[in-house]
């Protein structure tokens, strides 16, 4: 027998695990980067482990082999700093990855940052395949020829080809292939290989991370191979299988090393004896958390360092709350994270002038003993933690919170309430893969690994209801330890998108039956016996027209119905037996090879019983307590210890808590349990207190974000479950906003209008388990199609109103004179579909359909779909119960005096942010001109002694005849954006933000209409316009494109809706600041703007939907205006028609170009075409409906931003 390695190279600290030739087991940790002293931690911790010394060659027939997880491909990608990569995709789509979906990932930052292209170059190959994968243009294979070697001769290194609908159709795609290679390119990623399944943009993006990212690796494992000639090499890989080295991929290294801790995790829990556990891998820069109940959850696509990723990977849930997560306070509350100070410099004990991070407040608390941890810090990395610089660093910023809030803390009450919040986020984090997934985690075990996991395990259980907690010797280094108990795996996938039904079982069987073949000779050619390899089939199914798919095995048509049906009921509380079922994809693993977990404890003795190596002081549960420290060597199967105890490791610390038992189990692993019962009630008092100002933030949105993946998850309608075109909010009993989750940032602040609405109407009638539903715009509402329900929260008792809860979601159709409810000529409200006003859809928890559905078919046009509109309430009505539930829970625990005192001081906390904010702006006003001859006009007055603002709209056009004309609710709701916006630090956005700012709405104007005038583009473009007014009043940030640009079309059988993005306009970071010396920013090119953040349907997946075909969606270069600082881009959509069609666009700034500011010039004015099949041409107007053909091509060119500053 032979040593064997097993690594985890991460992004703080390097774990190595060794078997030794006798079977025993060694560890060391080594720092990830450390230039001083090596150039490889991994290959300088197996020399350490085998005496020998640095650079000294590593005899091979010493090593059986090494297995590794690595973060070199993550570090990559996250760096930019991978291959030189072309990539080569059907023209017209150029730069379709970097539009991808369109929205943008923070809804309130100015400057819009999106991740960085991992492409170079692009090459458009003349060639075109249609979705069921008819050939409809042949690949010109000479011209691509000459732009491939044109491209080699650049010095590019790598090509990643990505055709449309190659995933059906992939010759095309194997031919440019082939013509690379000849060319010269070493590597060649070709999509229907990496990621054969329909989804152009995430089968497109992996492609080229896989292109990226393979040289890198093949380096890396080179440069390894070099020190250790001879030895075996194996690397993890996402989907949780070892693989040979020579055979790693880009695709396959993102989750690497967080793969296989949770298989060492699972491996050791079962062995334990516990079948259901939460993952909590808690290390340097995050933690991660994971989901076992008898099989691995994966992945099948999501999104790593802003990139989409369609590849098998391990579900991980990761949040930034790690030992390195920096500490803040921002003058009014504390923060922890999202920034790490990493490895170098680290914390602030790292003895290398870090910043305090989490690390440092167990320092300063006593839960790491620095006498007990590695010496691995400073220059030399051989000294110990450093204590005295994080307790000065503690008192300092004691000093800040008592000069800022008047609180007088001590730094050790300062440290523990970090921990307290640090603690939360993590728990919300697992509440997210199981709780919100249908699974009790009360009934599991909280398995701990990762070098900080066991100094935080018992706060997390506790703030979780769990009371069992696992920790395997190896904890520390679970991660290494997981590479080597991994199979060695295949996995491959195939996409089939077809009905489930008895015709298809056949072809399903014969699929499978192929990709398994291909599977098992992969790992025969690395060399797994037969006898070892084990081969499991599964089929991904779908609700027709739903993008949620879930795994279940290959079996008979009952058995897979059966088991789809069972686990979406588990996650999603409902079914939809009326909906067929689609097969999405089939997967085949094939794994074998695995090492045998058979752990021996060996038998050892001891004189007397355990006695502690010291007695140490800890602050735990408020209070400094004498605390035995024992170390891990000296303990012995059934050991029991009360809490509060530390247990010190190699590897890491183990804190068993007040209240908490730890017992050595016969495997020598360590299980502690909870013993004494948990306080029901926290009394924390009611003033502000800067540690739990934090605490209730996050409590509050959590509640709201509960709220809406419980909405999201059992709607019916895209527009809800997909384009996420829906909020959740809640509000205190005077109907004020206190957390709001949104991704319509349309509708914040609007909400509130709903709310009193429903107040007012029912004073005094309101009773437990009623719901009203809202979409009338006269009467708190926006338009017909944002439907709002209403939740009133009742104490137990049900005597008392103590909040209120409320869910929006656009639904597809709400009636109207076109489908989806949008259109483009209305002059009524009745023009644009039903109106509920205060009604009362259930009354003490008993639905009133009939009556729903008697107003759904009323009016001169009813709604198309009632079934799908009273599903969808049916998913709000859910969501808002989760939101009572959880503030009734929030109650208990804390008190009701308390939640609400904090309602309020979170309220206030916005407000003087916004105030601080306010102190540096200047008076302004601005006229806009919209297309239809109407104006807004605005005037912002600024009183910097009273840091308030007035926001005046007097001036404003009146009432429209056109259905531009927008509620009241939309104005607040824009003022409510835009000056959120101006607050660059993370603030909760609730009412407390409009406090300093007093809105003047004239009556009878376009900004206030009367009934029954129409409003359906005032949600969509008025808001909008009013944005951009806001913004040229304040003279902060030039026009973006100005308008949503809402594409319709339909007939009898298909209904489509999407919002086109264009170009956001430039403008300056610094508020306050002489314009010569302000940092200022580009605008962004074909991006989702302002008031709206929809997602745009995958290309191929619109195509296979609908009778359409995507020609191009590109950048209108040069269509930003110019100036210091650039307007972005805005695009060009053409999309051609294969059967008639009814199709009406809603835009704006098709005559008045977006302004630029401060001298920077306007954006291009956007244009609507369509392209006949006759050849002629007809130009649309900003609002039009139109009648197409097949062979007609829709085009849509939307404004780009205006220019900021005189160009140079």
């Amino acid at each position: 027998m032979k040593w064997q390695f097993w690594v985890d190279r991460g992004g703080t600290f390097t774990d190595i695990v060794a078997r030794r030739p006798d079977g025993s087991f060694t560890t060391a940790k080594m720092l990830s980067e450390n230039p001083e002293q090596y150039r490889d931690a991994a290959v300088a911790g197996i020399r350490k482990l085998l005496g020998l010394a640095p650079g000294e060659a590593v005899d091979a027939e010493m090593v059986d082999c090494v297995k590794m997880g690595t973060t070199v491909a993550t570090n990559a990608l996250l760096e930019r700093k991978g291959e030189r990569t072309a990539l080569v995709t059907t023209r017209g789509f150029r730069d379709a990855l970097r539009i991808a979906y369109q929205n943008r990932p923070r809804l309130f930052d100015r400057k819009i940052a999106l991740p960085d292209q991992l492409y170079e170059t692009v090459i458009e190959a003349d060639e075109r395949v249609a979705a069921d994968g008819a050939v409809l243009q042949p690949l010109d294979a000479d011209a691509l020829r000459a732009q491939l070697v044109a491209a080699r001769e650049a010095g590019i290194g790598a090509v990643a080809i990505v055709f449309m609908h190659a995933w059906i159709q992939p010759a095309h795609e194997a031919q440019a292939a082939r013509i690379a290679r000849e060319v010269g390119f070493g590597q060649v990623s070709v999509s229907y290989e990496v990621s054969p399944l329909i989804k152009y943009v995430s089968r497109g993006d992996t492609t080229v991370v896989d292109a990226y990212l393979s040289p890198i690796l093949s380096r890396y494992v080179q440069q390894v191979a070099a020190e250790l000639p001879g030895v075996r090499l194996m690397f993890m890989q996402s989907s949780g299988g070892l693989t040979d080295a020579m055979r790693f991929r880009g695709k396959d290294a993102i989750l690497s090393g967080p793969a296989g801790g949770i298989v060492g995790m699972v491996r050791t829990s079962e062995l334990a004896g516990f079948e259901r556990v939460i993952g909590f891998d808690m290390g340097g820069t995050s933690t991660d958390v994971s989901h076992y109940a008898g099989t691995f959850e994966r992945e099948f696509e999501t999104q790593v360092a802003g990139v989409r990723m369609r590849a098998p990977m391990m579900s991980i849930h990761t949040v930034a709350a790690g030992g390195g997560s920096i500490l803040h306070f921002d003058g009014a509350r504390l923060r922890v994270g999202p920034d790490s100070a990493g490895a170098n410099p680290g914390p602030a004990s790292y003895r290398r002038g870090g910043p305090l991070a989490v690390t440092d407040c167990n320092v300063l608390l006593g839960k790491i003993q620095p006498a007990f941890f590695p010496r691995v810090f400073g220059p030399r990395a051989d000294e110990a933690l450093e204590r005295e610089v994080v307790a000065r660093k503690f008192a300092a910023m004691a000093e800040d919170v008592k000069a800022a809030t008047g609180r007088e803390l001590t730094p050790e009450q300062l440290a523990e309430g970090f921990l307290e919040i640090a603690v939360g986020n993590m728990a919300e984090a697992i509440k997210r893969i199981s709780v919100q997934r249908g699974h009790d985690v009360t009934h599991y075990t909280l398995t701990t690994f990762g070098g900080a996991g066991g100094q935080h395990a018992c706060l997390v259980a506790d703030a979780l209801g769990m009371n069992t907690v696992y920790a395997h010797p190896l904890g520390g280094v679970l991660s290494a330890y997981g590479m080597g108990l991994a199979d060695q795996t295949d996995m491959r996938q195939r996409t089939v998108e077809q009905v489930l039904a008895p015709e298809l079982l056949d072809g399903l069987r014969a699929a499978l039956d192929e990709l398994s073949a291909e599977a098992v000779g992969e790992l025969r050619r690395q060399h797994v016996p037969d006898a070892d390899i084990a081969v499991l089939q599964r089929v991904h199914i779908k609700y027709r027209g739903s993008d949620t798919a879930l795994e279940v095995p290959y079996g008979t048509l009952d058995e897979m119905r059966g088991g789809f049906e069972q686990a979406y009921r588990q996650r999603f509380s409902f079914l939809m037996p009326d909906r067929p079922l689609v097969v999405e994809t089939i997967s085949v693993e094939a794994r074998g090879g695995g090492e045998a977990l058979d752990e021996q404890v060996a038998p050892r003795q001891r004189a007397g019983a355990l006695q502690p190596r010291e007695t140490v002081r800890m602050y735990s549960a408020g209070a400094w307590r004498d605390t035995p420290l024992y170390v891990r060597e000296d303990m012995l199967p059934g050991d029991v210890l009360d809490g509060p105890a530390i247990i010190s490791e190699a590897n890491g610390t183990n804190v068993v808590e007040v209240g908490w038992q730890a017992r050595i189990t016969e495997l020598d692993h360590i299980v502690m349990r909870r013993v004494v019962a948990r306080e029901q009630r926290r009394a924390i008092g009611t003033e502000a207190d800067p540690i739990m100002l934090e605490v209730f933030n996050n409590l509050f949105m959590s509640i709201a974000e509960q709220m809406g993946y419980r909405l999201q998850n059992t709607a019916h309608s895209v527009n809800i479950k997909e384009r996420l075109d829906f909020s959740c909010a809640i509000f205190d009993a005077e109907g004020n906003l206190i957390a709001n989750a949104p991704h319509m940032p349309v509708h914040l602040g609007s909400m509130s209008e709903s709310i009193r609405t429903i107040m007012q109407a029912n004073e005094g009638r309101m009773q437990p388990g009623d719901v009203y539903v809202v979409n009338d715009p006269y009467h708190g509402g926006t338009h017909l199609p944002d439907v709002t329900l209403v939740t009133p929260v009742f104490d137990r008792a049900g005597r008392q109103i103590l909040f209120y809860v409320g869910s929006r979601g656009h639904h597809a159709d709400i009636g109207g004179t076109t489908p989806g409810s949008m259109p483009p000529d209305s002059t009524t409200i009745e023009d644009e579909g039903v109106l509920f006003t205060n009604f009362q859809l259930v009354s003490a928890g008993r639905l009133n359909e009939a009556a729903a559905r008697e107003i759904l078919g009323s009016g001169k046009w009813p709604a198309r779909n009632p079934e799908q509109n009273l599903a969808d309430m049916q998913a709000q009505i859910a969501a808002n119960e989760k939101g009572v539930q959880e503030l009734l829970r929030m109650c208990d625990q804390f008190g009701l005096d308390v939640v609400r005192a904090y309602m309020g001081h979170v309220q206030n906390n916005a407000e003087e942010a916004v105030r601080r904010v306010i102190s540096v702006l200047k008076d302004g006003e601005y006229t806009y001109p919209l297309d239809n001859g109407a104006t807004i006009r605005v005037r912002i007055q600024v009183d910097r002694e009273a840091r308030s603002a007035v926001v005046d709209f007097t001036g404003t056009s009146a009432q429209l005849r056109n259905n531009f004309n927008a509620p009241r609710a939309i104005t607040v709701a824009a003022v409510l954006y835009v000056f959120r916006t101006l607050v660059e630090d993370q603030i909760p956005l609730n009412a407390g933000c409009l406090k300093p700012i007093e809105i003047i709405v004239p009556p009878h104007s376009m900004l206030q209409p009367d009934p029954p005038a129409s409003v359906v583009a005032g949600n969509v473009e008025t808001s909008m316009c009013v944005v951009n007014a806001l913004y040229g009043a304040l003279g902060v940030l030039a026009s973006s494109q100005g308008t949503m640009n809402n594409l319709t079309f339909g007939d009898a059988r298909y209904q489509y809706y999407e919002t086109i993005s264009g170009g956001t306009g430039a403008g300056v970071a610094d508020l306050g600041v002489p314009l010569a010396q302000a940092r200022g920013f580009d605008g962004t090119s074909v991006v989702q703007a302002h008031m709206t953040n929809s997602r745009m349907t995958d290309p191929e997946v619109l195509e296979l939907r609908y009778p359409v075909r995507l020609e191009s969606y590109e950048i209108r270069t040069g269509s930003g205006g110019k100036g210091r600082w650039h307007g972005g881009n805005g695009g060009t959509r053409r999309l051609r028609f294969l059967s008639p069609m009814t199709v009406s666009i809603l835009s704006n700034n098709r005559l008045h170009a977006p302004f630029g500011l401060a001298g920077g010039e306007p954006g291009e004015v956007g244009l609507n075409r369509v392209f006949r099949s006759d050849g002629s041409i007809e130009t649309l107007g900003p609002q039009a409906r139109t009648e197409v053909q097949p062979g007609d091509i829709v085009e849509i060119r939307t404004p780009g931003g205006g220019g900021f500053g005189k160009a140079a």
